[in-house]
């Protein structure tokens, strides 16, 4: 295996905002997703503003507040979004309210909220920018003045696949779907309409297919099978399936020690951390996530929501984070491990000379029918896989496909023999047997599937479900995560699903 280079830019880290209530922050989340809705995706913004625009605020907790706070400025000519808050002593009363009720209850976090209400009233119109790069690698956030380069660190490409027209090509490497509807088709077709009954579940998407062919497939209106939907942390299950193409192809091992190049200080306990570890979410890496003490977010976000709300470099930043527990022995759902596994990625592909920017399109997409995915980065260049990604029910299909069938497509090993396996067997460190390799699990009987179902699972309920014993695979894609629609109406379309395979 070729070492991975050092990096090669020395890292700063980020510095916190002044005052509570990260405002600069909070509007950073939602102008990145609008603009790719907008300018990526190719969404109307009248349906934008009632779906994707609340479904970012949601991950700050401040969509029911702050969505009818804010301004959004859409700019076609230099293709980007602008979301601005203009205070007013009752936006400003609203908004600390909000917060304060929200940050007391959940953590019994204490501040002094005059003097916050003083100085968001004096600090005038807070506005964050994200502007569309291009349709291969979507939106990225701008920088505050002074806080980040003012140019992007990478040179942003435009990626091609070596495929033939989509439509040239049969399922799955292309999009002829071939056959007739029989019977259980129709079974299928009518579970999935489930999915579409309640209209605030905003189901956008859905594809089923059942032993490798697509029997069911649905999207609401204004969306077909070639838009580009936001899939948030089923890129993480992606980051897991790339690292698995470098291990099938001899540069990774599970039990290696994660060739970070920060980590190599001698005894520096990280090098004990292992790619198995990392998969598992079990890296042991102090990194503050939603649950942990508002008062312990230094940023004023947590780090786990850090990368969707600034300028940073992810991978740098992840890595950064010191050790808490044993490597492999504490299980918690925290974007530093995918980000790691990210950066060995970069690392890895960049020492074989390879492009990173391309790389998944030729070693991974163009081998199984996806000719767009389109993967974001932040202002350097890395990937963002734990949440700013984009792809369509038919791409995720195949990645469930492709899995399904432990990592063989069409007579050719992509993934290592086993590797199905690996990420969908319960990793030891948690608490409950919930996570694999970067895939969830169905133990806990969250989802009307069996309990063996493995998925990649994103907020707001981008699911793809790979149920094994019944040869499915089944995505769902959609726009909001602020009512239990979207859950309730996607089990009522697992549990038609299954009670058509198994009255088969």
């Amino acid at each position: 295996m070729k070492a991975a280079p050092a990096p090669s830019t020395t890292y700063n880290p980020p510095q916190p905002l002044d005052g509570v209530i990260p405002l600069e922050f909070l509007l950073a989340t939602p102008a990145k997703v609008v603009c790719s809705a907008i300018f990526l995706s190719g969404r109307d913004w009248e349906e934008v503003k009632g779906s994707s625009l609340v479904h970012a605020l949601v991950s700050h907790h401040m969509h029911d507040v702050l969505v009818d706070l804010v301004d959004v400025a859409i700019d076609e000519e230099s293709a980007s979004v602008t979301v601005s808050f203009t205070p007013t002593e009752d936006r400003v009363d609203a908004l600390v309210g909000g917060y304060r009720a929200f940050y007391e209850n959940w953590s019994s976090f204490e501040a002094d909220y005059d003097a916050e209400r003083a100085r968001i009233l004096a600090a005038g119109t807070v506005s964050r920018t994200a502007r569309f790069v291009n349709d291969s690698l979507g939106s990225v956030i701008l920088p505050l003045p002074g806080r980040a380069p003012e140019e992007p660190q990478y040179t942003p490409a435009t990626i091609e696949t070596s495929l033939p027209p989509a439509e040239t090509q049969a399922w799955p490497m292309g999009d002829v779907v071939e056959g007739k509807p029989d019977a259980l088709s129709a079974k299928f077709g009518d579970a999935v309409q489930l999915a579409f009954a309640d209209p605030a579940a905003h189901t956008a998407g859905v594809v089923v297919l059942h032993r490798g062919r697509i029997v069911a497939e649905q999207y609401r209106p204004g969306v077909d099978h070639t838009m580009q939907l936001e899939s948030w942390s089923m890129g993480k299950s992606l980051t897991a399936t790339l690292i698995g193409v470098l291990v099938q192809q001899g540069h990774l091992t599970l039990e290696q020690p994660a060739p970070v190049p920060e980590w190599q200080t001698p005894g520096d306990p990280r090098q004990k951390i292992t790619i198995r570890d990392l998969l598992q979410m079990s890296s042991g890496l102090n990194f503050r996530g939603q649950p942990r003490p508002r008062q312990e977010w230094t940023l004023g976000v947590p780090d786990h929501l850090y990368f969707y709300s600034d300028v940073v470099d992810a991978f740098r930043y992840s890595v950064s984070a010191p050790l808490e527990f044993e490597p492999g022995t504490v299980g918690r759902y925290l974007n530093c491990d995918p980000l790691t596994l990210g950066y060995i990625v970069k690392m890895t592909v960049e020492g074989l000379g390879e492009d990173y920017l391309t790389w998944p399109q030729r070693a991974l997409f163009d081998q199984i029918g996806i000719r767009r995915q389109v993967l974001e980065t932040d202002w350097y260049g890395q990937f963002l896989l734990t949440g700013f990604d984009y792809g369509t029910p038919r791409n995720w299909a195949r990645i469930g496909q492709l899995h399904l069938q432990d990592g063989v497509w069409d007579g050719r090993r992509i993934l290592p023999e086993g590797w199905s396996d690996f990420v969908s067997t319960p990793a030891p460190g948690w608490d409950q047997a919930q996570y694999g390799g970067q895939w969830w699990i169905n133990t806990p009987g969250e989802f009307r599937v069996p309990g063996n179902t493995y998925m990649c699972g994103g907020f707001g309920e981008q699911r793809t479900f790979v149920v094994p014993q019944h040869d499915l695979v089944v995505v769902r894609m959609g726009h909001l995560a602020d009512t239990s629609a979207a859950r309730d109406t996607l089990n009522d379309m697992l549990e038609a699903i299954m009670g058509a395979v198994e009255a088969a």
